[in-house]
């Protein structure tokens, strides 16, 4: 985990591991919550965006299966890829409820998303009195997701297309982190008495 002072708040920005991603998804409640957890981390949406996916927003497109964002940060529109778990997820919980396929997966608040991962924080820094648990956000779920793309190297300008960022500047200066824990692992791994 990383951990990151804001420049204006007293929190901190938290990027995770993808160990620590599946821990934490490990540790969410019930398939709702698991399903707005991964929109988050594992497609880079924002709260508010997570609520309104609906199953028909997920498509297999020549790119692969994405995901539709029709009205991203300032009502713009975007498609991010979508894991085939997650997608496979959501296609099944279509099939099996009683609502139509645009109607949102997720129906919460963001506030409610927000008590989410305040409740699964506090569970995962008691599981592992790891005290960084206790500042996770729901945007620190985008943070974990840019960042977890950018060590994989992806290129950063494609990064900014999912992502919804209309400069690099901005996601390199408020999301992208400093560098992932894989990645500080594989350079210790370089220094023999690291």
């Amino acid at each position: 985990m990383n951990l990151r002072e804001h420049d204006d708040r007293d929190d901190m920005k938290v990027w995770l591991s993808q160990r620590e991603v599946d821990q934490l998804l490990d540790v969410v409640d019930g398939t709702e919550q698991r399903i707005a957890t991964a929109l988050g981390v594992r497609c880079g949406l924002r709260s508010a965006e997570v609520l309104d996916v609906a199953p028909e927003h997920v498509v297999d497109t020549d790119a692969g299966t994405m995901l539709r964002v029709y009205h991203g940060k300032g009502d713009k529109y975007r498609e991010t890829p979508v894991p085939a778990d997650l997608a496979t997820t959501i296609r099944t919980v279509d099939d099996v409820r009683d609502q139509d396929s645009d109607d949102p997966l997720v129906d919460v608040t963001t506030r409610t998303l927000r008590r989410w991962m305040d409740r699964a924080g506090l569970e995962l820094q008691e599981a592992t009195g790891d005290g960084g648990w206790r500042w996770l956000s729901f945007h620190d779920l985008r943070r974990t997701w840019a960042t977890a793309l950018a060590s994989e190297d992806v290129d950063p300008l494609l990064v900014c297309d999912w992502g919804g960022w209309s400069d690099l500047e901005t996601f390199l200066e408020h999301y992208r982190g400093t560098f992932s824990p894989e990645a500080q692992r594989r350079e210790r791994g370089k220094v023999e008495w690291l």
